[in-house]
C-alpha cells in the first residue's frame, strides 16, 4: 500500500515566511521542537517539526493529522498548550504552539525530589482537569506522564499545561481499545491486557500523583517486563519514607486512582471532588457536561443573527479546526445519514450521561435546526458546537460582518438582515426585536462595534522517558501468564 504524500489535506502557507526559527528546545520520538518568532509581531512560540521521512506508513500520517485536530479541539482549555497553526512543506510538518519556557514537570520532580502535599494537590488538579476536559470532548490522551506537562514560566508557581497529543484518540462512549501504547511506569493494567477505555488516563494520573509525593514510581523493577508484572500484581508501598508522614487523605485518593478495576476506579470528576484536592471546601458541583450538550445549551440561548453569523464563520473554518467536531457529529449520527434526528440526539446525549428531559432535548434540537427541517445537518451541528474562542477572533468577526453588510456601507440594515435570512432559508424571524437588542445607539442599523459586542456577549465561562508508540517490544505473554497464578 502506497504511503500518503501529505498530512494536511490542503495547501498551507510556508512556515518560514511567517516565523523565524531559533534554537532547539527539545527532541521527541518523532519531532524536534524549536523556538520560533512570528515575523509580523515579534511574539515567541514553539514549533514542533516532524520530518516526513520518519512517517513510515499511512497510520503515521493519520496520527499526526489526528494530533493537529485534537489540539484544535482542546484549544479552549487553559490546561492545554494552545495551538497556533499547522504548516506543511515537502520535507516536514510544523505545529506552531504557545511557548512554555519553564521546562517539564519531569525535570522539576528530579530537581526537587518530591513535592509538599499542598503543591502536589495543585499540580495534580491541573493534570486531572485536563483529563476531564479531554473526556468531555470525546478524547482519551493515552500517554500521561510528567514529561508531557510543561510550565509556562520559570517561577515556582507558574501555570502547568499539557502537551504532546501524539497518542491521543477520539472515542465513542463504551468503545474499547486494544493497542498497547503509553509509557512503561504509567501504563494502566487494562492497557497491558489490551482491553481498555479512557479510564486508563486516570490510572496514569494516579501514578503521577504518587511520584509527586514520593519521588519514585509506585510500580518499579529493573526491566520493562518486571515493571509490567508489578503493575498487574504488585501492592502499593505506603510504608517507606516519606509515606508515614503523608496524610491518609492523600493515600485514599491514590488508592482510588490506582484501583485495578477500571469500573471502580475514580473518574476525573471524582478526583476533583476528593477532599484532598478541593480548595476551601468547595467541590465542583457536577461533572463537566459533554461538550455537545454544553455548547448546544449555549447556542440555544442566542438570537438568530448570532446563529447565522456562527454558521457563516464555521463554514469558513479549516478542516483541522473542526475535525474534533466532525468526530462528535459522527458519534451521534449513528446511521451516517449526514443529519441528526431527535432520536439520535436523545440517544447520543444519554450515552454521555445526560439526564435531560425530552422537552429540553427538543428545545436544543429546535435551537440548532436553523432551517427548521426537523433534523440537525452537519453544518448546523458545527455552527452550534464550535467553541466561542474560535468565533471571537477578529478576522472571523470582520468576515461575518462583511457577509451581512451586503452594500459595504459599514452598517447592517434590516433589509440586509432579511436578505441573509432568505439565503439561510429562515422564515418568521423577529428581525425588529433582534435589531432593538443589538442596535445600542438606536439609529436603526448595526455598526461593527455593536455586532462584535453582541457576538462576544455571554461567551465567557466557558520518571521513564520512553514512549511505546506502536507495540511494546516485550513479550507480554510472560507477563500475562501471571494473571492465572
Amino acid at each position: 500500500m502506497s504511503r500518503p504524500t501529505s498530512v494536511i489535506p490542503h495547501k498551507t502557507q510556508n512556515v518560514n515566511e511567517l516565523y523565524t526559527m531559533g534554537k532547539k528546545l527539545g527532541q521527541g520520538q518523532f519531532g524536534t521542537t524549536y523556538l520560533c518568532v512570528e515575523k509580523s509581531t515579534g511574539d515567541k512560540y514553539a514549533c514542533k517539526s516532524i520530518p516526513k521521512r520518519k512517517l513510515l506508513c499511512k497510520e503515521d500520517y493519520e496520527d499526526v493529522w489526528r494530533e493537529i485536530q485534537i489540539m484544535h479541539h482542546l484549544s479552549e482549555h487553559p490546561e492545554v498548550v494552545q495551538i497556533r497553526g499547522a504548516y506543511e512543506d515537502s520535507m516536514s510538518v510544523h505545529i506552531v504552539m504557545e511557548l512554555c519556557a519553564g521546562g517539564e514537570l519531569f525535570d522539576r520532580i528530579i530537581k526537587k525530589g518530591h513535592y509538599s502535599e499542598k503543591k502536589a494537590a495543585m499540580l495534580i488538579k491541573t493534570v486531572v482537569k485536563m483529563v476531564e476536559a479531554c473526556h468531555s470532548l470525546g478524547v482519551t490522551h493515552r500517554d500521561l506522564k510528567p514529561e508531557n506537562f510543561l510550565f509556562v514560566g520559570e517561577e515556582e508557581d507558574s501555570a502547568l499545561k499539557a502537551t504532546d497529543f501524539g497518542l491521543s484518540l477520539f472515542y465513542k462512549p463504551g468503545e474499547i481499545f486494544s493497542e498497547v501504547v503509553g509509557s512503561p511506569y504509567y501504563v494502566a493494567p487494562e492497557v497491558l491486557r489490551k482491553y481498555y477505555g479512557p479510564e486508563a488516563d486516570v490510572w496514569s494520573a494516579g501514578v503521577i500523583l504518587y511520584i509527586l509525593l514520593s519521588g519514585v514510581p509506585p510500580f518499579w523493577a529493573e526491566t520493562e517486563a518486571g515493571i509490567f508484572k508489578e503493575i498487574l500484581k504488585g501492592s502499593l508501598d505506603f510504608e517507606s519514607e516519606p509515606w508515614p508522614h503523608i496524610s491518609d487523605s492523600a493515600k485514599d485518593l491514590i488508592r482510588n486512582m490506582l484501583n485495578r478495576n477500571p469500573t471502580r476506579r475514580f473518574t476525573a470528576h471524582d478526583v476533583l471532588c476528593h477532599p484532598w484536592i478541593v480548595d476551601d471546601n468547595v467541590a465542583p458541583d457536577k461533572p463537566l457536561d459533554s461538550a455537545v450538550l454544553s455548547r448546544l445549551k449555549q447556542f440555544s440561548a442566542m438570537n438568530k443573527l448570532k446563529k447565522m453569523a456562527l454558521r457563516f464563520i464555521s463554514e469558513k473554518m479549516s478542516e483541522e479546526e473542526i475535525g474534533g467536531l466532525k468526530e462528535l457529529f459522527k458519534m451521534i449520527d449513528t446511521d451516517n445519514s449526514g443529519s441528526i434526528t431527535y432520536d439520535e440526539l436523545k440517544a447520543g446525549l444519554r450515552r454521555v450521561g445526560s439526564q435531560l428531559m425530552e422537552s429540553e432535548i427538543q428545545n436544543l434540537m429546535d435551537a440548532a435546526d436553523i432551517d427548521n427541517s426537523g433534523t440537525i445537518d452537519y453544518s448546523e451541528f458545527i455552527a452550534a458546537t464550535v467553541h466561542m474562542n474560535k468565533m471571537e477572533r477578529e478576522e472571523n468577526l470582520i468576515a461575518a460582518f462583511t457577509f451581512f453588510d451586503k452594500d459595504g456601507s459599514g452598517f447592517i440594515t434590516i433589509d440586509e438582515l432579511q436578505q441573509a435570512c432568505h439565503e439561510y432559508g429562515l422564515s418568521d424571524v423577529h428581525l425588529d426585536e433582534i435589531m432593538k437588542e443589538i442596535d445600542l445607539d438606536n439609529d436603526g442599523q448595526i455598526d461593527y462595534n455593536e455586532f462584535a459586542s453582541m457576538m462576544r456577549k455571554g461567551n465567557s465561562g466557558q520518571v521513564g522517558r520512553r514512549t511505546m508508540r506502536h507495540n511494546l517490544n516485550v513479550d507480554l505473554s510472560d507477563v500475562l501468564n501471571l494473571e492465572g497464578k
